[in-house]
């Protein structure tokens, strides 16, 4: 069954947003869509600077777009990028993720190259001691 949170749902949002990165740098294009409390869907791409630590993740961009319209509460996420390995979300987007979403939220991840094939793991099995006050 297909629902707002499933892969098949946000994968291809993610592969769409990918094509959106700014990455003149690595040419590691990212996207990322994920889904709210109420169904609706934001997608983000990376979006990287000549000073690199200025560089945004696809999945902060996503939240962050999510955040400003007002919405507090990850259901889902899916991250796509071209090639191998996959790309599982980094240390800081698996923090920010944790901020916003329960340790049963799932993590979708897939290469843009092969979106049929998914991967995928729960906030709790890829942060399992993350920060909170």
């Amino acid at each position: 069954m297909t629902t707002p949170t499933s892969p098949e749902m946000l994968v291809p949002r993610a592969v769409e947003a990918s094509g959106n990165a700014y990455a003149p740098f690595s040419k590691f294009q990212v996207g990322a869509a994920i889904v709210v409390e109420d169904g609706s869907v934001f997608v983000g791409c990376n979006v990287e600077n000549s000073s690199y630590g200025l560089t945004l993740c696809a999945e902060r961009n996503a939240i962050f777009a999510a955040v400003a319209a007002g919405h507090r509460k990850l259901k889902a996420v899916a991250v796509v990028a071209k090639g191998d390995p996959l790309p599982w979300p980094c240390g800081a987007c698996r923090q920010v993720i944790a901020e916003f979403a329960e340790p049963d939220c799932p993590i979708y991840v897939a290469s843009v190259d092969n979106p049929t094939h998914i991967e995928s793991t729960t906030l709790g099995d890829l942060l399992p001691h993350s920060f909170r006050l």
